[in-house]
């Protein structure tokens, strides 16, 4: 019975499948889009999509690019406003990675909520989400899940991503 109505054998997903979005995902690194475009005041994942080419938001893998350089690799369900969650987002639930980067720079211990209250720990903050509005990002539609799962994943190894790639549960 396939996971997910994922019509590919474990060998036709590592052999083809995955290769194929990978080598989707390095033509699009080749044109980015500016990380900065996502934060923009009163636009939503609708006007987004059109000025990227696409009809509404969509499922996917995203990679965030730091000059030439692949940073970090995710998947959502609605990769536009997800990527629009980390260059906007006020919380360490929206914007996760720039928490994890403010935190890198300035180590606050405590609860993450209650570390979101300390005023030294949000000037870091800030300053990491303006690091990843300086970021360009790229992405590959993918719609069945455990392909979109699988390739993250594949995706974060081929591209180098371990400094801010982790597949630790909590």
């Amino acid at each position: 019975m396939p996971i997910d109505k994922c019509p590919h054998s474990f060998n036709v997903l590592a052999s083809s499948v995955l290769p194929t979005y990978l080598a989707q995902l390095r033509v699009a690194m080749h044109q980015p889009h500016k990380a900065i475009e996502f934060a923009k005041p009163r636009t939503g994942p609708v006007a987004i999509a059109k000025a990227v080419g696409h009809v509404s938001d969509f499922s996917g893998c995203y990679v965030l690019i730091d000059a030439t350089k692949p940073i970090y690799v995710g998947i959502s369900r609605s990769v536009l406003s997800r990527i629009r969650q980390h260059v906007t987002g006020k919380s360490h639930f929206d914007a996760s990675l720039v928490y994890a980067v403010a935190q890198r720079r300035r180590p606050t211990k405590g609860h993450r909520s209650k570390v979101m209250e300390d005023a030294l720990f949000l000037e870091q903050f800030e300053e990491a989400q303006n690091y990843l509005r300086g970021l360009s990002v790229a992405f590959v539609e993918i719609q069945n899940p455990l392909e979109l799962y699988v390739f993250e994943a594949f995706a974060a190894m081929a591209l180098d991503t371990q400094e801010w790639n982790t597949f630790r549960t909590h």
